[in-house]
C-alpha cells in the first residue's frame, strides 16, 4: 500500500467514524440505552477515531519516508484493528450479540501490532 492509498483509507475511515458517531448520538441513542450499550458504542467510536488519526500519521510518514519498508504493515494493522475492534463493538452495541466481545481483543492486538511496527520501523530505518 502506498502513501496515497493510506491517506485515502484514513479519509474514508474518518468520514465513517464521524458518521457513525453522529448517527449513534442522534438516531441510535434510544436503542443503545435500551441495549445498555451506549458506553460500548462510544468506546468503538473513540478507538475508531484514534486509530484513524494514527492511519493518517502513517500515511504522512509514508509520504516523507517512501523508502521505509513495512509502513504498509503498520497501516494494514490499524485498518484491521478498526474493523475488528470497533466493528465488533458497533455490532455488539446494536444487536446485543455478546459473543462478539470475544473477538474484540483480536482487534486490540492488531492495534498493538500497528503501533509496535512503527517503533520497529523507527529503529530499523534512518
Amino acid at each position: 500500500m502506498n502513501s496515497k492509498q493510506i491517506l485515502q483509507l484514513a479519509g474514508i475511515s474518518g468520514a465513517i467514524a464521524v458518521g457513525l458517531g453522529a448517527f449513534g448520538a442522534h438516531s441510535l441513542e434510544a436503542l443503545l440505552i435500551q441495549n445498555g450499550r451506549l458506553d460500548t458504542f462510544q468506546t468503538a467510536v473513540n478507538y475508531h477515531f484514534y486509530h484513524t488519526l494514527a492511519l493518517l500519521g502513517i500515511g504522512f510518514l509514508a509520504t516523507v519516508k517512501p523508502d521505509w519498508k513495512g509502513i504498509s504493515f503498520a497501516a494494514w494493522s490499524m485498518v484491521l484493528g478498526i474493523l475488528i475492534f470497533s466493528g465488533s463493538l458497533y455490532v455488539l452495541s446494536l444487536t446485543g450479540i455478546t459473543w462478539l466481545g470475544a473477538i474484540t481483543p483480536l482487534g486490540g492486538l492488531a492495534f498493538i501490532l500497528g503501533w509496535s511496527s512503527l517503533v520497529y520501523l523507527s529503529f530499523k530505518n534512518k
